[in-house]
């Protein structure tokens, strides 16, 4: 787990934080591979536990045949396996997103809810899925904290918390709003690439000058 400091990052340190964020990445998005709302929503449905690359995968070829919650109902539990048994958890996952599809057709007329109490009402969509969906797809100002997120909001001192939902009310009560849209973007992808969990690339560090960890490597 990444170490909690005292020192947070100031108000210049964070618009500096992603000012250079920003410049060096204008228009950042999730790596799922998707063309709608839905697609999505079965993207990261599927990601837990699992590389965006393989969930990618695994999606392309089932979304040729079906991308619509009538057309993955249709599949079956069994047909949906055989597209994402490449996926960790892949027999729980094939029930939730079967689950999920038939919510949608009977009760939401297959259109994906554009908020949090109804997101969450689905099988398999817990509060990080939801802010996923409500900011890629829907663009509200939304965090969703992964543990890439989890760590950098530590590490750096832009964010500390000791769980994710104190981590995420820090970074949406700390984060500049000209910033809040885009950010989930760019510090998913610093903490995938470069903060990394065992040996972070600090040498390559965009923010190094900012952020406040005290065991920089070279």
């Amino acid at each position: 787990m990444a170490k909690l400091y005292q020192r947070k990052m100031n108000k210049e340190e964070i618009l500096s934080f992603f000012t250079k964020l920003r410049d060096d990445n204008p228009t950042p998005t999730t790596e799922l591979i998707y063309s709608s709302p839905f697609e999505l929503l079965v993207a990261v449905l599927l990601s837990a536990q699992a590389t965006d690359k393989g969930v990618n995968k695994a999606t392309i070829p089932m979304f040729k045949v079906a991308n619509t919650p009538e057309a993955i109902a249709a599949l079956g539990i069994e047909g949906i396996k055989d597209y994402i048994k490449t996926i960790g958890l892949f027999n729980t996952k094939a029930e939730n997103l079967y689950k999920t599809c038939v919510i949608l057709r009977d009760k939401f007329s297959s259109i994906v809810p554009d908020n949090r109490k109804d997101l969450e009402s689905l099988p398999g969509v817990g509060r990080k899925t939801a802010n996923v969906i409500l900011n890629t797809a829907f663009k509200q100002p939304t965090m969703a904290v992964d543990t890439h997120i989890f760590r950098v909001g530590n590490r750096t001192g832009l964010a500390p918390g000791k769980d994710v939902l104190e981590v995420e009310q820090e970074l949406l009560k700390r984060i500049p709003k000209d910033f809040m849209l885009d950010a989930h973007h760019w510090l998913i992808l610093l903490g995938r690439y470069i903060c990394v969990a065992r040996k972070p690339k600090c040498a390559a560090c965009l923010v190094y000058n900012e952020c406040h960890f005290k065991e920089k490597t070279a």
